[in-house]
């Protein structure tokens, strides 16, 4: 399905206002940000690059496009004419997928004719706050959970059919070692994981013959769901009965238990006990039922016992958001690059003019990360000393030594042309857990994370507040 379309109406009838204008032609350069990191957290995980690189080179009007266009009585012959055979022929710079970002870095700029880069708003925003949102989440219950393995099971929370197949594959970039969503695995490789259902107990006679039809027909993934009736009184005996009469003789291994309810530390606890007094220490036990980072963190204090998790709404379906935007930071006149503001009255809405490019240092010694700088294009950035200069309170200064830099953001498109190799979503997931692994613990922290360093270069804050200087004066 050709989904060009997917924009919102006011991007056709603002490019039909730059058609009439003349300014078809006109370049201009664009930037996504955001101003926030989700969840409260000191990072977020750039996600969605891959939707935006399908949903570029597929630009194209069909000729029913054309014609739904007409029906609205709102474009005219000379506008459909040419949207009829618009292609996309700018430029696009991205941070990678995986990579970590900060609020007002820019993560995607784009430069092309006006036309082109405002048809693709809605769409590029759309990709990058879902994909940064769910890659974002799962990193950081995956972080709580350390090396426990957590299982994504939100197919059915997820936002309809096509959210729910992307968020499993940004689930596992962000560090789920699995999926229950079965189209998802088979389409990117990802390990396909599940247990059973509490219908299938309700369905049979009781629950030891539940449990037994199940293990014979998985008899190589026996993970009992053991909380339908009673966990501790039914579920855990049962599943042993299963294990001694029918497992055990046939050679067969007594995988696991999973608890959906209740007390989670408590039940975990004696599940434990009363598998290993049976004589299957080896036999896990995995938790699910609503967790998310803090619930994990409490169960661990607790000394909850588990081996695995499940985990799906605050996943696939969380309520919180990235909030990208989309802005015009600059536009080119006869040759030259003129920077664009937006003034706010609210500090974090007020843009950062031009067009730039986004540099991060590391430590040479450890490998960490130390902050980023946002400067213009043709800033050059010294290899041996650079300060840091806070943007909102000057007298905030870093100066580093010892440390090698390196630019974020990579070419995606050049001339319209697809010029960036998508790394397939292994490679996403190893990279993710290279870049997270960069950063400082105090950075990854739940309550109160320190706040990672993005600073302006001089000359980008100086022009930054010229700007804003100028755009406020009473005229």
């Amino acid at each position: 399905m050709n989904r060009t379309l997917m924009t919102d109406f006011y991007e056709l009838t603002m490019a039909q206002t730059y058609f009439d204008m003349g300014e078809k032609d006109k370049i201009v350069y664009f930037d996504i940000f955001f101003r926030e990191n989700p969840f409260n957290g000191g990072y977020t995980i750039a996600g969605g690059l891959d939707k935006i690189i399908k949903y570029v080179s597929d630009i194209s009007f069909a000729d029913e496009d054309i014609e739904y266009l007409r029906s609205t009585k709102c474009f005219s012959e000379e506008f459909l004419s040419y949207l009829k055979n618009i292609k996309f022929t700018g430029d696009i710079y991205a941070v990678e997928d995986g990579q970590v970002v900060f609020p007002q870095e820019p993560v995607v700029t784009v430069k092309a004719p006006v036309i082109e880069a405002q048809l693709i708003e809605t769409a590029l925003l759309a990709a990058f706050n879902h994909g940064a949102l769910v890659t974002t989440a799962a990193k950081r219950i995956c972080y709580a959970a350390g090396d426990v393995p957590v299982m994504e099971f939100g197919a059915r929370r997820a936002r309809g059919i096509d959210s729910a197949i992307d968020a499993s594959m940004y689930a596992y970039v962000g560090g789920c070692c699995g999926t229950s969503n079965t189209i998802s695995a088979r389409m990117y490789d990802i390990p396909a994981l599940g247990t059973m259902a509490h219908s299938l107990v309700c369905d049979c006679v009781d629950e030891y013959e539940a449990f037994l039809h199940f293990a014979k027909s998985n008899p190589n993934n026996c993970i009992f769901l053991v909380d339908t009736y009673d966990t501790l009184k039914s579920g855990i005996p049962n599943a042993i009965r299963v294990a001694n009469d029918y497992l055990k003789p046939n050679g067969l291994k007594f995988k696991g238990i999973r608890i959906d309810s209740g007390d989670l530390a408590y039940l975990s606890k004696q599940a434990r006990k009363m598998l290993d007094e049976a004589g299957y220490k080896d036999t896990i036990i995995t938790l699910s039922n609503g967790l998310n980072e803090q619930t994990l963190i409490s169960l661990k204090e607790q000394g909850a016992c588990f081996n695995s998790l499940g985990i799906g709404d605050n996943i696939a379906a969380s309520l919180e958001r990235v909030g990208g935007v989309y802005k015009l930071v600059a536009i080119e006149e006869n040759g030259k690059i003129i920077p664009k503001i937006k003034v706010s009255n609210d500090r974090k809405k007020t843009i950062t003019p031009g067009y730039k490019k986004l540099y991060r240092f590391y430590d040479k010694k450890t490998g960490f990360a130390l902050g980023d700088v946002i400067a213009l294009a043709d800033e050059k950035i010294p290899q041996d000393e650079y300060t840091l200069i806070c943007p909102s309170e000057e007298w905030k200064q870093t100066t580093l030594h010892d440390y090698r830099v390196e630019e974020l953001q990579k070419k995606i498109f050049s001339n319209g042309k697809l010029v960036y190799n998508l790394p397939s979503v292994r490679e996403r997931r190893a990279f993710a857990d290279s870049m997270f692994g960069t950063m400082y613990p105090e950075i990854k922290r739940y309550m109160n994370p320190h706040e990672y360093y993005v600073d302006l270069s001089e000359t980008l804050l100086s022009l930054k507040k010229q700007m804003i200087k100028e755009a406020v004066k009473i005229k």
